[in-house]
């Protein structure tokens, strides 16, 4: 019989009772597919205690999210059932806001996650904004007072927030209900520095249960007692205690062991099977020890601990330009009169000392929260841009944050190969490979994959794409830290043109951005 899932059923289950007391959450031969011979949870089971807060790991596209919305019941068990405990509120932030909600005021998306009409939301608002800092971009000289700068946001529609605004609503929209059991899907991906301190304050000092995945490592480990890890391999969900570090050195050293163990067995099973070779033409006795072996070696294989892998890094790449475009890469490729941008929630077009891009040069545009950087690049791909000119037959990649220029119910092998018709099967597949989408990720719709492996999906088709120009919106918001580097590496090699927005500083040194362009300065 294969091992026993240890984690969640023996001491270490034993000792986080003791120390923790009650459940709050409990998984129950929880079994979870969205294919039947794909599944992401089988007949696992775990508690969380109260008072617990745990980060959520595992392999890139092992279903982290896809568990939030099982305890969120947007997703139904297919076998086992979870429970959450007696009159507990539970409430998540998930990494980006839907489109269809756009239209939406503040106001209306901060009353969803109530049952009944909320009479105080506009008071609960002012006080959840100040915990992660949500204030408005431009104030009129009649806002004075923090109510007045909350009334201000309440009163927005969702599409008229920065990207920032937007991620730090998702959290606002978690926290207002005071929940005992939070549940946090990459928080910080669009905050300031400033918003995530004080995001980890308010952690530090929760005492509530919470479950958060994120890839900040400081920010977890200033915070979290232990991991809930998602293991692929026997698609169970397995418990360790400790901070952060701790508790994923604990996992490599487990990994390390079973690694041993199997080494062990596998050189048992070798010996049994070269025994059971030779005695099985031998009579008799020797030929039922033999048969006496092969049921050992067996039940020693069926014994073997499916062996776990960490979340690989990508392979390294090279984003090319096309031969047909290699050609038109002389002089000015990109040319820069003109911007437009959001001055006190108006739209206006600025003049700027001519800004001339060639190749191989890499612009950061810099500026505060909601003044249209994200729509600045939008333009600028789509050749929309006043007072930008792009040289004729020069191909664009543009990778778009919230990934809408992917059709999320195509597979991701429709998406690639629905563009790249010239290239081949083999080709296309051996490309995906290096960016860890695999049979099982190029046959999933593109809805399905994780954030993650929406973004190196991404990083993939623009490598088949082989552009001459690069518009990157803050692309490394869902990326596993593991990759970040190999990334940097790509960008920084490729001889293109590269327009970056970015909040991630060492990103951006690693890739050597030699021009900038700060919108902020334009007011």
């Amino acid at each position: 019989m294969a091992k026993e899932n240890i984690y969640s059923n023996s001491d270490t289950e034993k000792n986080i009772a003791a120390t923790w007391g009650e459940s709050v959450l409990s998984f129950q031969n929880l079994s979870f597919y969205y294919h039947e011979n794909k599944p992401i949870l089988k007949e696992s089971t775990s508690n969380i205690r109260r008072g617990q807060k745990l980060t959520l790991m595992g392999p890139n596209g092992a279903g982290k999210s896809t568990l939030f919305g099982l305890i969120t019941g947007e997703h139904q068990p297919i076998e086992g059932r979870i429970i959450v405990g007696n009159d507990l509120k539970l409430s998540i932030a998930k990494q980006f806001i839907p489109h269809d909600k756009w239209e939406m005021t503040v106001r209306e998306f901060l009353e969803e996650p109530f049952d009944e009409k909320v009479y105080d939301i506009d008071k609960r608002a002012e006080e959840t904004f100040a915990i992660i800092n949500l204030h408005p971009i431009h104030k009129t000289k009649a806002v004075k007072t923090k109510k007045d700068e909350a009334m201000l946001i309440l009163n927005k529609k969702i599409k008229e927030l920065s990207g920032g605004q937007k991620g730090k609503l998702l959290i606002a929209q978690a926290l207002i209900t005071n929940p005992d059991i939070l549940l946090l899907d990459e928080p910080t991906n669009n905050l300031d520095k400033e918003a995530v301190k004080m995001l980890t304050q308010f952690m530090k000092d929760y005492t509530g249960t919470a479950i958060v995945i994120s890839h900040d490592e400081n920010f977890l480990n200033s915070f979290t007692h232990g991991i809930l890890y998602i293991n692929t391999q026997n698609n169970k969900l397995e418990q360790y205690v400790g901070n952060y570090f701790k508790a994923v050195e604990e996992i490599k050293k487990q990994i390390e062991r079973e690694k041993r163990e199997n080494a062990q067995k596998e050189k048992k099973i070798q010996e049994n099977k070269d025994k059971v070779n030779f005695f099985a033409h031998k009579g008799g006795k020797m030929r039922k020890l033999a048969a006496k072996l092969k049921d050992e070696y067996e039940e020693l294989e069926d014994d073997m601990t499916l062996e776990r892998k960490e979340d690989k890094t990508i392979r390294g790449f090279n984003i090319k330009i096309n031969d047909e475009e290699e050609e038109k890469m002389g002089g000015t490729i990109i040319e820069i009169e003109k911007v437009n941008i959001l001055d006190h929630g108006e739209s206006k077009d600025v003049s700027i000392k001519k800004l001339e891009l060639r190749r191989g040069d890499k612009l950061q545009i810099l500026g505060p929260n909601g003044i249209g950087k994200t729509t600045l690049l939008e333009k600028i791909a789509n050749k929309k841009a006043v007072g930008v000119k792009i040289k004729e037959g020069i191909n664009i990649g543009y990778y778009r944050q919230d990934f809408t220029t992917l059709d999320f119910n195509k597979s991701a092998y429709e998406e690639l190969s629905r563009v790249f018709k010239r290239l081949d099967d083999h080709h296309l597949r051996s490309t995906a490979a290096g960016f860890l989408l695999s049979g099982k990720e190029l046959s999933a719709h593109v809805g399905h994959l994780s954030e993650g492996q929406k973004g190196l999906l991404m990083f993939c088709y623009l490598t088949l794409l082989e552009p001459g120009i690069l518009i990157l919106d803050e692309p490394t918001n869902h990326i596993n830290f593991r990759h970040i580097p190999v990334i940097a590496e790509a960008i920084k090699n490729y001889k293109g043109v590269v327009i970056i927005v970015s909040h991630v500083n060492d990103f951006i040194r690693k890739i050597g951005v030699n021009e900038t362009l700060d919108l902020g300065k334009l007011n």
